[in-house]
């Protein structure tokens, strides 16, 4: 079982950045995979970005390519997701979620666990 809990969010102007934070409960975080999703009002939820249980390999909606930035410390069972240059069609609640075994994935139904969301508003 793990318990995933998001954090870092607000509200920030167009161009500006956030770097969200999901901590991870249990021993053995560094045997997920982790992935980040979002959802915004009246939209399905949506991949954002994903990370190999190691770290080793990152991967990137188109959307956000070039301006978000996935990270992981396994000793801190932590993931975060840097999110520079920001638009307000970022606005949306963030969530993160764990997947066991080492593949990162932008499939959500693939995820075994998910954290209750950070709101990010973007304003232009």
């Amino acid at each position: 079982q793990v318990q995933l809990v998001e954090s870092g969010g607000g509200l920030v102007q167009a161009g500006g950045s956030l770097r969200l934070s999901c901590a991870a409960s249990g021993r053995t975080f560094s045997s997920y995979a982790m992935g980040w999703f979002r959802q915004a009002p009246g939209k399905e939820r949506e991949y954002v970005a994903a990370i190999s249980w190691s770290g080793g390999g990152t991967y990137y909606a188109v959307s956000v390519k070039g301006r978000f930035t996935i990270s992981r410390d396994n000793a801190k069972n932590t993931v975060y997701l840097q999110m520079n240059s920001l638009k307000p069609e970022d606005t949306a609640v963030y969530y993160c979620a764990a997947r066991q075994g080492p593949g990162a994935t932008y499939s959500d139904y693939l995820y075994d666990y998910w954290g209750q969301g950070t709101q990010v508003t973007v304003s232009s």
